[in-house]
């Protein structure tokens, strides 16, 4: 569809045929978890086309006519892309980038502009542009480029969402807990760690338990690979606990080992 005929749609859309565009291309109804598309481009005509050939995939769509109604937008929670004219007035697009990269890891940005001068695309890209287009662009290329750009959004919000939901496990620990948790991700046997905190072998099999049940961890695995992604370290740094048997056997004993 060219966009002269999308601009036509935009009009015919305007002037009350919803109805009928809705049966034609199947609109959305609006529903919370659709993914969501932001176009931000200071051209009217552009963003209704974008608007409308968007909506037509099943996808919401969201229009901003400056970078500044963009940033005062909350921050989507929902599987969203960007499309981005680099070249709005008032904004240097780069600098936009640059400041969602940081705030909104969670948004793929899509650029797009009149004229796609080699340095502005160098730095866009450098600046984490999903993709790259110069107008007048192929329907194709722009929509494939943000099927990509929601896989990779909700891709990255459900591991953000992981991370909130482990890192709120480890908050329900008591101190001990933690302190039993790092030194058994570690690679301390019980009774190493009982004699490194001073508690019996017994005490610590119960600290452990609890907290496999608060991490919701099915197995020892699981445990050890939850503490490493939440970076946890040995809360005694100055033992040396990467292995058990070279922590327990002195180093006059291992001569002639590997030599």
């Amino acid at each position: 569809m060219s966009l002269g005929a999308k601009t036509e749609i935009s009009r015919r859309y305007a002037f009350g045929l919803p109805h009928e565009l809705g049966h034609d291309c199947g609109c959305p109804s609006g529903s919370l978890a659709t993914p969501i598309v932001f176009i931000v481009d200071n051209d009217v005509a552009m963003r209704d086309s974008l608007e409308l050939m968007i909506q037509c995939q099943g996808w919401m769509a969201e229009t901003f006519a400056s970078a500044e109604e963009f940033l005062n937008r909350p921050r989507a929670l929902v599987p969203n892309c960007l499309v981005l004219d680099v070249s709005i007035p008032g904004f240097d697009g780069i600098e936009l980038q640059k400041r969602i990269a940081v705030e909104r890891t969670g948004t793929p940005i899509i650029c797009m502009t009149n004229q796609g001068d080699v340095p502005t695309i160098v730095q866009a890209m450098k600046a984490g542009a999903l993709e790259f287009l110069t107008k007048p662009f192929d329907d194709d290329e722009l929509l494939n480029g943000i099927r990509e750009a929601l896989e990779r959004s909700r891709v990255a919000l459900a591991y953000e969402a992981e991370m909130q939901m482990l890192r709120d496990c480890y908050a329900s620990l008591t101190a001990r807990e933690r302190e039993v948790l790092a030194l058994v991700a570690a690679g301390l046997l019980n009774k190493q760690v009982g004699g490194k905190l001073g508690i019996s072998e017994i005490t610590v099999k119960a600290h452990r338990g609890q907290v496999m049940l608060k991490m919701n961890a099915n197995s020892f695995a699981d445990l050890v690979r939850m503490a490493a992604r939440l970076g946890l370290t040995d809360p005694f740094p100055t033992a040396k606990t990467a292995s058990p048997a070279v922590f327990s056997v002195p180093r006059s004993r291992l001569k002639g080992f590997g030599n």
